[in-house]
């Protein structure tokens, strides 16, 4: 068939399936688990990731009466991120490393029906760039699917516990690691990669969910062979996919010297290879690409309709923007890609040529409007994007807050950034007061969308930086970050937020200020509540129209899970993962205290202990009236 003879000159993996927009689908217990609202049955809920739930027993009259209904200590220290999946009467609870899994009965006290402990070597919290996290557990076709920190991907059976399969998607020896949490969508797995502060050249990766074979590996820099980009990626909007031209301005690598645009006229659309043609001069590495960074590791929705995947690529390699001048595709790119080939539909480099460490990992939301669905991304850069989701045509693009100050806008036809020359940032020049901070307006806390109110709530970071590029040499499964930074509060005097956008404008309609990042994934209900944690142990619920503060309770540590919903013995429940950690939690488990430790969050996080944040002890807590 011609279209195997496609398949096989674009280097794909042999034996795929021809791209349909319906497939069968080995996850048909997934399906009917995701339609029932009594269930959490997903990472996000459902397949759209809007976190949105109808169950409506807890509502804005009531909430005031949540209690503490039961709790489960994890016996896991450091940073617990993610939810729990609930299916049935059976409860999934993961950890952080060593990525232990507790199956409890919901109808018997939460019994633990079964354990299991995976075997990792410790060696592997070495090569964790941002704590021993995990993100959450994938289920499905009767299996429950971890990611374990040390790259392997591993399937469960749901009833037992007994390890189906296994099979190795990392190597940690060269600094590679999981903290995603795998999305089982129909038949596949859908799998990320970590370790762009270690070189990593990371891929999304789709394995079959009957025996762990691969069936697709998508890489986030190099050829299009292997980024799988082919003649039709982009073909209603060929500006994303062009060749940005540089001139060096003022020195280039030297102290004080840029790379600036020339005109945005000059691109061409359509032009191949550009994982490669973008990585301009090396001088750290002979190709750039080849330890481009590009990591995946955030939240996938899937649109039954258009059979398209979305997720967001991470920080190019290495931190140090002058050793990689040009663009640097594909990282820090939003990608539409066909579930059953890989192959790209559409991408969206969001910061092109990234000075500041902005990932663009975190999480796609669908939504439909008007007839049409969108997908909505909060990018760490500060902007909050909307695109028409079958074909990537950008329909809004805000800062989330007025602080932002690396760029003043965004263009609408290209997608590219307005950088501004004060917060460049180059080799040994201390940059200061750049907003935001690397670890962005938002980070790994996935936001939410109520259909009801149509607006987006998000989680937010309100941190600035000074930034100073250092000289770094690459070395296979050792630390290549290239920068030293310091972070704190930024103009508003506090260090978080929670807004409510709406998605088509990206326009503000309300924001609340948080003492602290708001590092919580937060959760809607039908009832207009919102749900959401912060890092100094508050579990909150506010009004989803006005976010006023309806509820609150303090858990054991800080927050850095996502609140979730099921309903059990006829009663509904909500519940999130405490246990501080991550980027901004870090710091305070391992008693770091130099203000550039932690890549900066020793310093910026340091009054959390004054906070009674706690160091992270992983425990759930769940509620019900």
């Amino acid at each position: 068939m011609k279209i195997n003879k496609i398949k096989l000159a674009l280097g794909l993996v042999a034996g795929l399936s021809v791209a349909m927009p319906m497939i069968a689908s080995a996850a048909a217990d997934q399906e009917k688990a995701m339609a029932n609202a009594d269930n959490w049955a997903a990472p996000r809920g459902n397949y759209s990731n809007q976190a949105y739930s109808t169950l409506s027993q807890i509502n804005q009259g009531n909430v005031k009466n949540l209690k503490a209904a039961w709790t489960f200590a994890t016996g896991v220290n450091r940073g617990h991120e993610g939810s729990p999946v609930v299916v049935g009467n059976m409860m999934y609870v993961h950890t952080a490393f060593p990525n232990n899994v507790y199956a409890l009965d919901l109808n018997d006290n939460q019994k633990i029906v079964w354990s299991y402990f995976p075997k990792q070597d410790p060696s592997v919290q070495a090569v964790l760039c941002c704590d021993n996290v995990n993100r959450g557990l994938g289920y499905g076709d009767g299996k429950i699917i971890l990611n374990q920190n040390d790259g392997m991907v591993v399937a469960l059976d749901a009833k037992t516990g007994k390890k189906i399969w296994d099979v190795r998607n990392v190597d940690p020896k060269v600094g590679a690691t999981n903290t995603n949490a795998p999305h089982v969508i129909k038949d596949k797995i859908l799998t990320g990669c970590s370790g762009a502060e270690f070189g990593v050249r990371c891929f999304m990766a789709a394995y079959n969910l009957k025996d762990g074979s691969l069936a697709w590996k998508a890489y986030s820099t190099g050829p299009d062979a292997e980024v799988l980009i082919g003649k039709d990626f982009n073909k209603d909007t060929p500006l994303y996919s062009a060749l940005s031209v540089y001139e060096d301005v003022n020195g280039g690598n030297k102290q004080g010297g840029s790379f600036k645009k020339i005109d945005t006229a000059k691109l061409k659309g359509g032009e191949k290879d550009l994982g490669l043609k973008t990585w301009l001069k090396p001088q750290a590495v002979k190709d750039g690409w080849q330890h481009g960074g590009g990591s995946v590791w955030g939240w996938y929705p899937y649109d039954p309709k258009t059979n398209l995947v979305y997720y967001g690529t991470g920080n190019p390699s290495v931190w140090n923007p002058d050793v990689r001048p040009g663009d640097n595709k594909w990282s820090m790119t939003v990608f539409a890609r066909d579930l059953n080939t890989g192959m790209a539909r559409w991408g969206m480099q969001m910061t092109p040529h990234d000075e500041w460490d902005y990932d663009g990992i975190n999480e796609v939301i669908l939504f439909d409007n008007g007839g049409k669905t969108y997908a909505w991304h909060h990018d760490r850069n500060g902007f909050a994007y909307t695109w028409q989701a079958d074909n990537g045509v950008l329909v809004a693009a805000e800062k989330v807050h007025p602080f932002v100050n690396w760029a003043t806008d965004v263009d609408m036809k290209s997608g590219v950034p307005n950088k501004l020359a004060t917060a460049s940032t180059h080799q040994d020049y201390n940059a200061k007061g750049v907003c935001p901070a690397a670890l962005g307006t938002k980070d790994q806390q996935p936001a939410s969308y109520s259909p009801k109110t149509g607006l987006i709530y998000s989680p937010l970071n309100h941190v600035c930086m000074t930034y100073e590029p250092v000289e770094s040499k690459y070395v296979a499964g050792q630390p290549w970050v290239g920068a030293t930074l310091t972070m704190f509060a930024g103009p508003d005097g506090v260090m978080g937020g929670f807004g409510a956008y709406d998605p088509m404008t990206n326009k503000k309609v309300w924001y609340n200020k948080e003492k602290f990042s708001a590092w919580g994934g937060s959760l809607n209900t039908a009832t207009d509540l919102v749900f959401y944690g912060t890092l100094d142990r508050w579990f909150k619920a506010l009004d989803a129209k006005t976010g006023k503060e309806l509820w609150k309770f303090q858990v054991g540590s800080g927050v850095i899970g996502n609140a979730f919903t099921y309903t059990n013995g006829g009663k509904q429940h909500v519940g999130v993962l405490s246990g501080i950690g991550g980027w901004a939690g870090v710091a305070m488990n391992l008693g770091l205290t130099n203000p550039t430790d932690a890549l900066g969050a020793a310093g910026g996080y340091a009054e959390l202990t004054k906070y009674n944040a706690a160091p992270g002890g992983g425990a759930l807590t769940v509620f019900s009236l």
